[in-house]
């Protein structure tokens, strides 16, 4: 009986610590959603309620029409999209290549790039925009990537490594005694073999170009170009002046696909990163 008590009660103080943890951690959400429908008077003079005392969609509106917040979505949609790409391709090839080094070198490289993924980019943002400056390749696409590379391939390739592990190299010996030549071996043996774990790398691949601000704001300064983070941020002063309002409406829009998105595939995702673990 005691036991039984001791068990509920443990539940019942998990669930407690659970649920205000997720209110704390979603607290500062739940105010942008609610403060985003708010009328322009209201959201700054009624800051202590919570709900709005009459829904409105003004913001939105607002922030579609007078300002260039589409062209900044757009930006990053295609940054980021480019970004992955660019970055899944390199990282596959890598991690692939280092799990079929054998022995020492393989420990070494993992931990080569380990290290590199440590540093900061505040680090590494004046020596790249140094570089990207002397390439004459400010305010471009191409910059923009080359800087996105420094943080996106050493993280693809970190995760990759530990899904080409689980590959059987019997099967690509196999293959291989069949004819097929290592790249063949690569591109219909091992990656169909390890493609939930391409699909979850991939997917965090992209949110971290998307939600990347120091980068964007060093190399890109034409407003026409500017991702959505850097381009809200500018709003805020200038020739225009974002509104409270605006600025709620606009996280809203930013974070809630972002938000759906991963409740329909985390499934995948958690399929993904389980899969490296599995031997």
């Amino acid at each position: 009986m005691r036991k039984k008590l001791h068990k509920n009660a443990c539940t019942i103080l998990s669930y407690v610590i659970l649920i205000v943890t997720v209110l704390l951690a979603a607290g500062p959400l739940i105010i942008v959603i609610f403060a985003s429908f708010k009328g322009q008077f209201e959201i700054v003079s009624n800051t202590a309620s919570l709900l709005p005392e009459q829904f409105s969609l003004y913001w939105f509106k607002d922030l579609l029409h007078k300002t260039d917040f589409l062209i900044y979505v757009k930006n990053s949609l295609v940054y980021s999209s480019l970004s992955t790409v660019l970055g899944m391709t390199i990282s596959s090839l890598a991690a692939y290549a280092i799990t079929r080094v054998g022995g020492r070198k393989q420990k070494v490289l993992t931990r080569v790039i380990v290290m590199t993924y440590m540093f900061p980019p505040i680090l590494l943002a004046i020596p790249y925009f140094i570089l990207v400056s002397n390439l004459g390749l400010v305010n471009t696409l191409l910059g923009l990537l080359i800087a996105y590379m420094s943080f996106t391939v050493p993280f693809c390739t970190y995760l990759l490594v530990s899904y080409f592990r689980t590959v059987p190299k019997d099967i690509e010996e196999a293959a291989m005694i069949d004819g097929l030549r290592r790249p063949g071996v690569f591109f219909h043996i091992a990656l169909p073999l390890v493609m939930p774990g391409l699909v979850a790398t991939a997917i965090f691949a992209f949110i971290n170009a998307w939600n990347e601000f120091l980068y964007s704001l060093l190399i890109i300064s034409s407003g026409d170009k500017m991702t959505v983070s850097v381009g809200l941020y500018s709003l805020k002063g200038g020739m225009e002046t974002l509104q409270w309002g605006h600025m709620m409406a606009a996280s809203v829009l930013v974070v809630i696909p972002s938000i759906v998105f991963f409740s329909i595939i985390q499934k995948s995702i958690v399929g993904g990163l389980t899969a490296g673990a599995d031997k």
